[in-house]
């Protein structure tokens, strides 16, 4: 059997900018001359055997980090972007998208966000909102959206943050809230809970918590605002990294790199990468052992990509009553819709249908890879009689060959390929002809319409 060529230019480079160092210390260090090394930061030539090994022995590289990365994740999103009409006749091929996706990947992002901005215009436009066009606003990147792909293309792991939270929880995770008041009271604030609307609220010096607030969304907000009282510093710095374009989206990713704080402090990596292998990934048990809700819990799985200490890679996602998603991660080559909702044969949408119960799923999606799915509503209480019901789903998964290590596939014959559901990422970029739930024709598939003939589809595709 052949064995695929390593190119990895893009990480070799990022590797040695982060070191500081020239493409001729770089060679010097990986025993390598420089016409070679220029050549496989170019992705010329495949990064050899003997440099992977230079990596990991010089520098501690998690030489996994060498084939992972965002590559797919664009190929997905430029895949997505190509199939609006107005590219209809110049589709490249899915060989040039990862190509530019490896090579190129500040180009590839440049094309989604003037697509983007292209596809907030049109629709304007269209809905002919003279108000925002006076504004100017209509070619501006939304600020959450931004935020959102900055999480998204860092596999939902920020390292610093991750292990300052690990530091701050301490060896045992049972005594957080009392480390959260400590530090609290070191820097002069006060505790103190009331039957309030809102969660949270600091106001001179006071830290007020709603005592209508489930015990895990108090203390998962009594951490919050400890990160941004006490890891400002950190944040800051995470924020310049980033360099959103606006202070809305910058303002946004604060809060944003806060809850990450939080979420790694309640659920410490260590601690729970551990606990999370022993229960085999028990969302329930895990939930009890730290404290957490079983959406904290799910969330957290989808995070444990530490180099060298890598949990099971999941995706997961939260999405609304009408279908939409509200939170999306995937360390997995799954990924989900940017634009519309996300396919209805996923079993995440009939959550809602039985409230309280786990909803397992085998799903292959076009391109042939196998998934399981997992999926449960998750409703949140106002805390009052006249006060709303957040009602939600959530879905978890990961690729098929980690199923052993999922308490949640016993009794699944995982090995019958007639037992996986044919989903898809959203119908206008999904190739399947014959899907009984598509809501409109793919975008770059001719249609053969015949009045006199109607099967599933009023149309067939070509």
């Amino acid at each position: 059997m052949a064995v695929q060529k390593l190119y990895a230019g893009v990480k070799l480079r990022e590797t040695r900018t982060r070191l500081g160092l020239t493409q001729k210390a770089f060679a010097a260090k990986l025993g390598v001359s420089l016409p070679y090394l220029n050549q496989m930061e170019n992705n010329h030539r495949p990064v050899s055997a003997a440099v992977v090994l230079a990596l990991a022995g010089e520098f501690g590289l998690d030489v996994t980090e060498l084939s992972a990365g965002d590559a797919e994740r664009m190929v997905s999103d430029m895949r997505e972007a190509l199939a609006d009409p107005v590219f209809a006749d110049a589709t490249p091929p899915l060989a040039d998208l990862r190509l530019a996706a490896s090579n190129a990947p500040m180009l590839a992002r440049a094309f989604l966000e003037l697509h983007r901005a292209y596809r907030q215009t049109h629709e304007r436009l269209a809905s002919l909102d003279e108000a925002l066009g006076r504004e100017g606003g209509a070619t501006a990147v939304s600020p959450w959206e931004e935020v959102r792909d900055f999480f998204h293309y860092c596999d939902n792991y920020i390292d610093a943050v991750d292990r300052a939270a690990e530091h701050f929880a301490g060896p045992d995770p049972a005594q957080l809230t009392e480390r959260a008041r400590a530090a609290l009271s070191a820097r002069g604030y006060t505790l103190r809970f009331a039957d309030t609307d809102e969660v949270r609220r600091l106001d001179d010096k006071v830290l007020t918590l709603s005592t209508r607030a489930a015990t895990a969304t108090q203390r998962f907000q009594l951490v919050h605002q400890i990160a941004l009282l006490t890891q400002n510093d950190l944040l800051e710095a995470t924020l310049d990294l980033a360099r959103f374009q606006t202070p809305t989206a910058r303002a946004i990713a604060k809060i944003g790199l806060a809850n990450y704080f939080a979420g790694a402090a309640v659920l410490p990596y260590q601690p729970f990468l551990a606990a999370a292998r022993e229960t085999r990934h028990d969302l329930e048990r895990l939930s009890d052992l730290f404290t957490a809700s079983v959406e904290q819990v799910a969330h957290r799985l989808s995070t444990m990509q530490r180099p060298g200490q890598k949990g099971i890679p999941f995706f997961f996602v939260r999405v609304d009553q009408a279908g939409t998603i509200t939170k999306r991660h995937s360390a997995t080559r799954l990924q989900f819709a940017r634009f519309g909702g996300a396919c209805p044969l996923w079993n995440v949408h009939q959550a809602f249908e039985t409230p309280g119960r786990f909803l397992r799923q085998l799903a292959e999606t076009p391109d042939g890879v196998r998934y399981f799915c997992l999926a449960r509503d998750v409703s949140k209480p106002g805390g009052s009689f006249r006060a709303p019901v957040r009602r939600y789903a959530i879905g978890l998964g990961c690729e098929i060959s980690h199923a052993g290590d999922l308490i949640y596939t016993d009794g699944m014959d995982v090995t019958n390929a007639r037992a996986f559901e044919p989903i898809g990422i959203s119908c206008r970029i999904c190739e399947r002809a014959d899907c009984h739930q598509r809501s409109v024709p793919p975008l770059e598939r001719q249609l053969r319409v015949d009045p006199d003939r109607r099967g599933v589809l009023p149309y067939d595709i070509g």
